[in-house]
């Protein structure tokens, strides 16, 4: 794995989340604004695709590796919204652009009168060694819980406050930030994929 190299994402509570999971390992992690200010058309249908679209362009726009990782919730009632398009659910809603908060609302909004509140954060984490790389490398993660019908909890970010995990009997906002890195869907993501990188990629 190289020592250094460049994040794809422009959220910077994935960046920091980012960099807390990959320090460990050595890593030196770029933020993508530290370079360029563009983003990535995610034109993909599913968050591999997407994954793949902005660690290439990351790789094309810096000429160093890159890692991304295109995530999102998976809400069993709504037939997999909101999906690839968590980050925008809300967009226009209300006639407001979308934000954290209001894709929360949003969500509570569709979910008021549901019973089956089952739903699943999905991670797809890509690894590009240039541009070009034929072969990128693709971890995977899946974190299930069910959707709350208020918010909880001051941390995390997204729809934090409103995934209720069994496993530890809290909102995912309420975890502490070392738990969360352990089990969450983005280090699941992480892991699967630095055992791959370091199994078949010799830097």
């Amino acid at each position: 794995m190289p020592h250094e190299l460049v994040l794809a994402t422009g959220n910077a509570g994935k960046l920091t989340e980012m960099r807390e999971l990959l320090t460990p390992f050595g890593i030196q992690v770029r933020a993508q604004s530290e370079f360029f200010a563009e983003e990535a058309v995610e034109d993909g249908l599913s968050f591999i695709e997407n994954a793949i679209i902005k660690a290439r362009f990351a790789s094309a726009k810096t000429g160093l590796p890159a890692i991304a990782d295109d995530s999102g919730l998976e809400v069993e009632a709504l037939q997999g919204r909101p999906g690839i398009y968590s980050a925008r659910y809300a967009e226009g809603y209300h006639g407001h652009p979308a934000s954290d908060a209001l894709n929360n609302q949003k969500l509570l909004d569709e979910m008021a009168d549901v019973e089956n509140r089952q739903a699943c954060y999905y991670c797809a984490m890509v690894f590009v060694r240039h541009s070009e790389d034929p072969v990128p490398v693709i971890g995977l993660g899946q974190w299930c819980g069910e959707v709350l019908t208020e918010p909880r909890g001051e941390g995390g970010f997204g729809y934090d406050p409103l995934i209720w995990m069994a496993s530890h009997d809290c909102a995912v906002a309420e975890l502490p930030k070392a738990v969360k890195n352990q089990v969450s869907h983005r280090s699941q993501a992480i892991r699967a994929l630095l055992q791959q990188v370091t199994d078949v990629v010799d830097f």
